[in-house]
């Protein structure tokens, strides 16, 4: 990452393409903050510290672990809003999450034959084998130890913006969840619901595993042990993968 100028940062996007980094947020509002008092008092601060109050930190080639990452129009249009939903899914700040997790076509490191799903629970990977030694792979929130489960299995059943029904194991720990039970109906779809905008559910031997991968708006989760045992992703990324594999598709979690 270089810095051209004292106004301006820039980052290298995956690809290789030089990308000028927006202000964040919160650095936006401390711009207009800056501006107002320079209004009210008639005197701004000196372009150093201008500059130094406003410009956001990006990582750096000596700071790999904290800070913003440049973005692109390609991950702009891949988790920008989907507003041909029943509840349109907002955009997703992406550059708040480290971009190793970010959708991406990869060389397939499993071995399983094209047309399978692969969790890699300890990467916190998600891949589906493609043709050619390729894999589409997608970054992955998983279960908390003591709530996971591995093995071989089946995607059973597809669902579009599901219902929300908690185990009574999970009501047993967390009580506030009895309304959303299956004697009350569940939860209904939406954007609150933690299933998120697709689910896809995972019977083993023709039983239900209660294990599902699902969408979340949870989006700082991704690539964390968080969850009550189920697989979570962006709901961007769980649209794209519910589009691709058809019921009956098989499934590795490792």
């Amino acid at each position: 990452m270089t810095a051209p100028n004292r106004n301006h940062l820039t980052a290298t996007a995956p690809g290789g393409e030089a990308l000028l980094c927006p202000l964040s947020r919160r650095r936006f509002l401390a711009l207009g903050a800056v501006a107002t008092a320079s209004l009210a008092g008639c005197a701004g601060p000196t372009t150093q510290e201008f500059v130094s109050q406003t410009s956001p930190v990006y990582r750096a080639p000596e700071n790999q672990q904290s800070g913003l990452v440049g973005g692109s129009s390609f991950y702009d249009r891949m988790y920008g809003p989907k507003l041909d939903e029943p509840f349109p899914l907002p955009a997703i700040p992406y550059q708040e999450i480290d971009p190793i997790f970010w959708r991406q076509e990869v060389a397939d490191p499993t071995g399983e034959r094209p047309g399978t799903i692969v969790v890699d629970t300890g990467q916190r990977f998600l891949f589906l084998v493609r043709e050619n030694g390729r894999a589409m792979r997608y970054g992955v929130g998983i279960g908390r130890d003591g709530f996971s489960w591995s093995g071989r299995a089946v995607v059973q059943w597809k669902q579009k913006w599901p219902k929300w029904t908690p185990p009574s194991e999970m009501i047993a720990r967390q009580p506030e969840l009895e309304p959303y039970s299956a004697e009350n109906g569940g939860m209904a779809p939406g954007l609150d619901n933690p299933l998120g905008a697709r689910a896809l559910y995972i019977f083993q031997n023709g039983e239900d595993t209660l294990y599902r991968l699902h969408g979340s708006p949870e989006y700082k989760s991704i690539g964390k042990a968080v969850s009550s045992g189920c697989v979570r992703l962006i709901n961007q990324d769980i649209c794209d993968l519910y589009d691709r594999v058809p019921t009956r598709t098989p499934i590795l979690v490792i």
